[in-house]
């Protein structure tokens, strides 16, 4: 068993829930800290630093913890150094949570043109000024951070950037095998993971892309000699992926007899459910939002989104898949996976890719964004748009 130690917390098996803008919610990581019978970390959606410092209404929701949440941790999204100093003296003095994540992964144009996301490490002193306010706010609290490759193959930033985190403090690194003009498309590159933790071997580094089981958590980990995993659209439709995770790494059978779903008992890791098991985890997952929420409706229509992930592979129809995709009460979608022939088995070719997996040949910047890459002009508070994380 390989321990993960992110400040004062031991995180055992070294498994990271990676920050999903809309997935990541309270319920999810319920759901998730079930299977894994609590073990590993979980990251909730990734918040604004801007938002959080002035109380916005939903982001105030988004940083809710269960009490049984240990510990809470919270992925902040700021390219303001003053600003993301705050949101962490905030976290700190207010117990808002155990620990912070800083993103600087996310791919998408309407944040990097900004020069925010994953266009941001480029600017080095920028990132610098970042990490250093963050740590020098959080009283204590262990900061880590998450990001990709770089730009593009051309302006790769991975290096540098992990460098600058090791000295200004940061407890760990998560890195994203692939650069922004990827964005979810290609394979991911493990190589750069391996070559990271040679770069900073004084703090722990976990590797993120293409883990799609506990077989690849595993095997990257092998390959890469990196510290843990961060795992995000792999378990998109599978929370049980966490029960497999802490079974494979403990070396035991698995954790999906953690619910009280039919036929669980006795699984062994890597055994995948029947669609009635399956059933039974999306009406809970539906169940569980529309507590969070408190609207049983809007909780149905949130998980609308999930539906599609849950389903992969199983012989439905595509009216039926239709009819679950606009139910709008847990009665209606209850009745609806009743009709199913539930003693369907996981069907071949259901794992692998799930959620984007588009790529771009081209990445959006601001003008003259890589003329200089020291020089921190032109990010303003536009970058800080509620977005997914990388």
């Amino acid at each position: 068993m390989t321990l993960l130690q992110i400040g004062p917390h031991a995180v055992q098996p070294p498994v990271v829930l990676a920050p999903m803008a809309g997935i990541t919610n309270a319920p999810f990581r319920t759901l998730c800290r079930e299977f894994s019978g609590g073990k590993g970390l979980f990251v909730s959606e990734m918040i604004t630093t801007r938002a959080l410092v002035e109380r916005n209404e939903k982001t105030m929701q988004l940083i809710h913890f269960d009490e049984t949440e240990k510990p809470r941790s919270i992925q902040l999204y700021g390219v303001d150094p003053d600003t993301v100093g705050k949101a962490a003296r905030m976290i700190a003095e207010e117990n808002l949570a155990d620990h912070i994540d800083l993103n600087f992964g996310c791919p998408v144009p309407k944040v990097t043109r900004k020069g925010g996301g994953s266009a941001l490490p480029y600017k080095r002193n920028l990132l610098r000024s970042i990490l250093r306010e963050a740590v020098a706010n959080a009283g204590g609290l262990p900061v880590t951070m998450k990001m990709r490759k770089g730009i593009d193959d051309d302006h790769l930033t991975y290096l540098d950037a992990g460098r600058t985190a090791a000295e200004e403090g940061i407890t760990a690194i998560a890195l994203h095998g692939r650069t922004a003009a990827q964005h979810y498309g290609g394979t991911a590159d493990w190589d750069a993971i391996a070559r990271l933790k040679e770069h900073v071997p004084e703090i722990p580094v976990l590797g993120n892309g293409d883990i799609w089981s506990a077989d690849d958590a595993q095997r990257m980990m092998r390959e890469t000699g990196c510290d843990g995993v961060v795992v995000g659209r792999g378990c998109l439709g599978r929370p049980w992926l966490f029960g497999d995770l802490v079974a494979a790494f403990e070396g035991t059978e698995s954790g999906r007899e953690a619910l009280p779903l039919e036929g669980g008992g006795g699984r062994r890791a890597g055994a995948q459910p029947t669609l009635k098991e399956v059933a039974a985890v999306m009406l809970r997952h539906a169940t569980l939002l529309g507590e969070w929420i408190g609207d049983e409706a809007r909780g149905v229509i949130d998980f609308r989104k999930h539906v599609a992930w849950y389903t992969k592979g199983f012989s439905i129809g595509s009216e039926m898949r239709r009819g679950l995709a606009v139910t709008s009460s847990l009665d209606e979608l209850d009745g609806l996976l009743s009709e199913l022939d539930l003693d369907q088995p996981w069907p071949a070719g259901a794992d692998g890719p799930r959620g984007r997996t588009s790529g771009r040949n081209r990445v959006v910047l601001p003008d003259g964004w890589l003329d200089d890459p020291y020089d921190c002009a032109g990010v303003d508070a536009g970058a800080e748009l509620d977005t997914s994380g990388g």
